[in-house]
């Protein structure tokens, strides 16, 4: 008789039971406040620093496709001229907000950049571009610092009283405000997230598993801790972002993943359900098909951005070093200005500027979107077309 083991299965949360104490002055049905009494029960993630990993060699196979797909779409967009680092890191922000029900048009998005929108959730996204910038530039030493730092710039401008430290409270996905009873899923107690945020760290250090693998586990193990108060699924994301840039498997651009994830939201959600109980698998087969929605997706808005690059290029003559070219590049990765904006940023005069975009205006490459003569907007169409269609794609289930 063989004594060979079978592999363990991927640990799955457990949970305990913590007494909840009322505030005395919460507001709701009697029915709720009835249920708002006694122990409620809170995830105990387990550590996975050391955890065997064992997965179906379907799933491994998925994995190592989306893989290659994301290095070679990466080098693909890393050596086009047009600032494609930039409108790709902003469709990524823009989609990882929206799984979260922030939604904001292309424009808007483009007006809080320079300072110019009255969007709240524009202003959300903009934020969020900031964490994914953290995440990239912090990828060389993931860490718990780190990390901190990606939820910090999220939160310091929208909430500063939650930014850039672990919780420490209890929190809670759905249900009602009053208390975690009847929440979805409950996230570990928050004496419990110091210990687990450093196994997620010591997971990520591993070099026994395949980089897109362990980033897909290592997002899911932070979104079953929620060590923030606020601002988890973005920071979650970003740290995906991250773990991919930090393993290498993307070297030049943020591949927007999360694009891929809003096709089915439902199914992201239930793949993390799912890691919770033990099937490692499925939030990487969700990671993995994400991957490839996301290139099919980025691959349509750079080919819309270089047609509308070459349109430009056949309307617009003058010396290949003069203002107006530098300010036609600049519109491709903001495509909504000021002459101000544009003079700070292309270190040109304010006259300059306003030439630039004069020539601009009168070859139909921006179009001006404000009313009066102060204070004047200008927008390029075009290519704010194409990052909105890139949305609605991001958004349209394949039937």
């Amino acid at each position: 008789m063989s004594d060979r083991r079978q592999p363990e299965a991927w640990p799955a949360t457990g949970y305990e039971a913590h007494p909840w104490v009322r505030v005395g002055d919460e507001v709701g049905s009697r029915r709720a406040l009835l249920q708002a009494r006694g122990d409620y029960q809170a995830a105990v993630p387990p550590f996975i620093a050391a955890a065997q990993l064992v997965l179906p060699a379907e799933t491994i196979a998925l994995a190592d496709d989306a893989s290659q797909e994301l290095a070679r779409f990466d080098a693909e967009a890393g050596m086009i001229a047009a600032p494609f680092a930039s409108i790709l890191l902003r469709s990524e922000s823009a989609s990882s907000s929206e799984v979260e029900n922030l939604t904001s048009s292309a424009k808007q998005v483009a007006l809080a950049e320079i300072g110019e929108s009255k969007s709240g959730n524009a202003r959300l996204v903009v934020a969020n571009v900031r964490a994914m910038t953290a995440s990239i530039a912090l990828s060389d030493q993931l860490d718990e610092n780190s990390i901190i730092a990606m939820n910090d710039a999220l939160l310091r401008d929208t909430a500063p009283e939650y930014a850039g430290q672990w919780r420490n409270e209890q929190v809670w996905i759905g249900g009602d405000s009053i208390s975690p009873h009847a929440a979805s899923f409950v996230p570990p107690h928050h004496s419990r997230v110091p210990s687990l945020m450093a196994d997620v760290v010591a997971f990520a250090e591993r070099t026994d598993v395949p980089v897109l693998i362990q980033a897909a586990i290592a997002h899911a193990q932070f979104e079953t801790i929620h060590p923030f108060p606020d601002g988890n699924g973005r920071t979650g994301r970003a740290l995906l972002q991250g773990m991919l840039r930090h393993g290498g498997l993307t070297r030049n651009v943020t591949v927007p993943v999360s694009a891929g994830l809003l096709h089915d939201t439902d199914a992201y959600f239930r793949a993390l359900t799912d890691y919770r109980a033990g099937r490692a698998e499925a939030i990487v087969t969700a990671v993995a098909e994400a991957s490839f929605a996301a290139i099919r997706n980025g691959r349509r808005l750079v080919d819309d951005i270089q047609a509308a690059a070459a349109r430009w290029d056949s309307r617009v003559i003058g010396r290949s070093d003069s203002s107006v070219h530098r300010v036609k590049s600049y519109l491709l990765g903001q495509p909504v200005v000021n002459a101000r904006t544009i003079a700070s940023e292309l270190s040109i005069s304010d006259v300059a500027a306003q030439k630039a975009i004069d020539r601009l205006v009168d070859a139909e490459v921006l179009t001006q979107s404000s009313t009066g003569r102060r204070n004047r907007i200008w927008q390029a169409p075009e290519i704010l077309a194409a990052l909105d269609a890139f949305g609605a794609r991001a958004r349209r289930r394949r039937g």
